[in-house]
C-alpha cells in the first residue's frame, strides 16, 4: 500500500474521473498548491481526459473533422503540470473510514490500494441502456465518450446499409439524427414523448419536429422501443415498438444519462432521489469534510424551484471543478446552483430554454401565466431577418419570471442568456421590460423578442387569469 506523507506535511489528493470536473479540480488545485505541498493522483478508466462529449455529434456529422480537436488537454499536458494521471485504471472501491481507494488496471487486472488526504469524486454519468432483447447487439451504439464516437464512426464506415434508427429525441438524439442525415443515412427517430425535446413544452417541441422532418428525418412519437432484432450475422437489423417495426443497419441510443454513483453508494455516501451525490455549496459531499464531488455524478440546486435536480451539462462540470480545486487548494469558492439553461440546434434551427416548463411549475404548485410571441431576429426590414418564437412563464400575482423557451433561426439561441440572468437575479417580467439591451437593426428589432414576451407576460399578470 502506498501511503501519504503525514497529515502535517505533503498531502495527497486523489481524483476519480479524468474529464471536465475531475481534471478542472486537479488543475485548479495545482495552480494554488505546488507539488511539494500537494501530490495529485487522478484515475481514469478510459483512454482520454478533458474531452468534450458535447462535441461528439458534430464530429460524427463532419463539422469537427478530427477527434483530437475535442480534447481540451491531453494526458501528457496534465502530467507536465505535476498531476499523476493514470489512464485505463478503474477505481473499484472507496474506503471512507480508511481514507483510501482501490484501483484496478483495466488491462492487467492487478489492483492496489492508495491512501488519500482529500478525495474528489467525478465519476460522471452512464448512458441509459434499457434492458431488452438485442440491446447489446453489434451495431447498437451509445455516444458518451470519444471511444463511443470512434466506434460509431467505424460502424458507419463499414455498414453497407444506410438505415439508421435513433432512440430518444433529447439533445443527443436530435443532434445525432442530424449528424446521421449528413452522413447519408435514412434516419428514423423513435421518441416516447408527444414531441421531440422534452426539455421544452410540447407546443415548442412541435417546432423542432417540423424542422427535423424538413431535414428528412422520420419522427415516430409516442412510441417506446421494446426489442432490437438481429439478422443472421448477429448484427442489428430492426427496432421494434408497439406501433411498428423499423429496419435498422445502425442504432444510436440517445435516451439520456444517469449519474454514475454505484461506487459512492457502496461507500455509504449520500445520494439524492435522482441518484446523484449530494453536496454543500462548496461541493463537499454532505457530512464528509475531505470528500468533494462534481460534474455529472451530482445533483445541483435549481434556483427557480428551490429543489435539487439532476442536470448533467459540461458547463456545470467545469464550474464544479473550479470550485472544488479552489477549496482543495486552500481558497474559498461556492457553486450556488443553476437555473436550467441549455441550447441546441437542428440544422439552422436554434433551440434554447431556461427556468421552468409548464409541467415543472405545475408539479410544485406554482400558479403562472404563459405567453407566446412571434418576432424576428433582426429588424424586419434588415436582410436576413428570420422568425423567432419566444414562450415565457411568469408567476401569477408577483410577476416573477419562471422560464423562457426560444426556437428560431440564427441569433435566437443565445438570447436565452438574457433570461438566464433575469432568473438568477429574480427579476419580474415588468422589470425585464426596462432592461437596456443592445439594439441596432442587424442585431434586433427595436423591441428585442425577449422583451416583447416580457411585455406580453406583464400584461397577462396584470389582467389575471383569463
Amino acid at each position: 500500500m502506498s501511503m501519504s506523507g503525514g497529515r502535517g506535511g505533503r498531502q495527497r489528493l486523489i481524483v476519480i474521473g479524468g474529464d471536465a470536473a475531475g481534471m478542472s479540480a486537479a488543475s485548479q488545485a495545482r495552480r494554488l498548491r505546488g507539488p511539494d505541498e500537494l501530490e495529485i493522483v487522478a484515475f481514469e478508466r478510459g483512454d482520454f481526459t478533458s474531452f468534450s462529449a458535447c462535441g461528439i455529434p458534430y464530429w460524427v456529422g463532419g463539422d469537427v473533422p478530427e477527434r483530437d480537436e475535442l480534447i481540451a488537454r491531453t494526458p501528457e499536458e496534465h502530467r507536465a503540470r505535476g498531476i499523476d494521471l493514470r489512464l485505463r485504471t478503474e477505481v473499484t472501491e472507496i474506503d471512507v473510514a480508511g481514507r483510501r481507494v482501490r484501483a484496478r488496471d483495466v488491462d492487467s487486472g492487478t489492483a492496489s490500494w492508495t491512501s488519500y488526504d482529500k478525495l474528489v469524486i467525478a465519476t460522471g454519468a452512464r448512458p441509459v441502456r434499457p434492458r431488452m432483447p438485442g440491446i447489446d447487439a453489434p451495431g447498437v451504439h451509445g455516444v458518451q465518450t470519444l471511444g463511443d464516437g470512434q466506434a460509431l464512426l467505424d460502424t458507419l464506415a463499414r455498414t453497407p446499409g444506410r438505415r439508421a434508427v435513433v432512440v430518444g429525441a433529447g439533445y443527443i438524439g436530435v443532434e445525432m439524427a442530424e449528424a446521421l442525415i449528413r452522413r447519408g443515412f435514412e434516419v428514423t427517430v423513435v421518441n416516447r414523448g408527444k414531441e421531440p425535446m422534452s426539455t421544452l413544452d410540447a407546443d415548442m417541441g412541435r417546432l423542432v419536429r417540423r424542422a427535423m422532418e424538413g431535414l428528412g428525418v422520420t419522427m415516430v412519437n409516442d412510441a417506446e422501443v421494446t426489442e432490437v432484432l438481429t439478422g443472421d450475422d448477429g448484427r442489428v437489423s430492426a427496432v421494434v415498438t408497439e406501433s411498428g417495426t423499423y429496419p435498422a443497419d445502425v442504432v444510436v441510443l440517445g435516451i439520456g444519462v444517469r449519474p454514475e454513483t454505484a461506487l459512492a453508494r457502496a461507500a455509504g455516501l449520500p445520494v439524492g432521489v435522482r441518484g446523484g451525490l449530494l453536496t454543500d455549496l462548496a461541493m463537499r459531499v454532505r457530512g464528509h469534510e475531505d470528500i468533494w464531488a462534481g460534474g455529472d455524478c451530482v445533483e445541483v440546486l435549481n434556483l427557480v424551484l428551490g429543489q435539487e435536480q439532476y442536470v448533467p451539462l459540461g458547463t456545470h462540470a467545469n464550474k464544479h471543478g473550479q470550485v472544488i480545486g479552489t477549496n482543495v487548494g486552500g481558497g474559498y469558492a461556492t457553486f450556488p446552483g443553476v437555473v436550467g439553461t441549455a441550447v441546441s440546434k437542428v440544422c439552422d434551427l436554434e433551440i434554447a430554454r431556461t427556468g421552468l416548463r409548464e409541467k415543472d411549475a405545475d408539479r410544485v404548485g406554482l400558479r403562472y401565466e404563459s405567453v407566446t410571441i412571434e418576432s424576428t431576429s433582426r429588424a424586419g426590414y434588415y436582410p436576413g431577418a428570420s422568425p423567432m418564437t419566444v414562450k415565457m412563464l411568469a408567476e401569477r400575482r408577483t410577476g416573477r419570471l419562471l422560464g423562457v423557451q426560444i426556437v428560431g433561426r440564427e441569433g435566437a439561441g443565445k438570447r436565452v442568456d438574457v433570461a438566464a440572468v433575469a432568473l438568477t437575479a429574480q427579476l419580474t417580467v415588468e422589470q425585464m421590460t426596462a432592461l437596456d439591451l443592445g439594439y441596432a437593426p442587424p442585431f434586433s428589432p427595436v423591441w428585442d423578442p425577449v422583451l416583447v414576451a416580457a411585455r406580453k407576460a406583464t400584461a397577462a399578470v396584470r389582467n389575471g387569469p383569463s
